[in-house]
């Protein structure tokens, strides 16, 4: 990883961290993505953007397995997807095959256009929902 990406990176996360996430957590109609915590085992939720589609969300992470929710998708799969205030559990994929550039074409215009400015190594995460 660049400098450069690595600066991003810290200045993006921290934003994240501090400022972004905290607000948009408690609207009560954002998208929010519930996994566990790989060292705690609590619940840990992240605002993001994405699609479904049929019984899937798609989504793409900005700094694909830097990202911690990706690392916790990796120790545990299972996760819980808010969308429009109702919560669908379903099993967490990562697709690192994805071409992700093009998969956000096809995800909300807002959200892409900030993954794509800021990301650095862009993973496609899919959701099947349990039936």
């Amino acid at each position: 990883m660049s400098r450069l990406d690595d600066l991003r990176f810290r200045a993006a996360t921290a934003f994240q961290r501090r400022v972004a996430n905290p607000l948009t957590r408690r609207l009560p109609f954002h998208t929010l993505l519930e996994t566990t915590g790989r060292v705690s085992g609590l619940p840990r939720r992240t605002p993001l953007g994405g699609r479904r589609v049929g019984d899937s969300f798609w989504l793409v992470s900005e700094f694909g397995e830097r990202s911690q929710y990706v690392r916790n998708i990796k120790a545990d799969p299972r996760v819980r997807v808010r969308i429009r205030g109702r919560w669908h559990p379903g099993t967490a994929h990562l697709l690192p095959d994805d071409d992700a550039v093009a998969r956000l074409r096809s995800l909300p215009r807002f959200n892409s256009a900030g993954v794509r400015a800021f990301g650095t190594s862009l993973l496609t995460v899919r959701v099947d929902f349990d039936a």
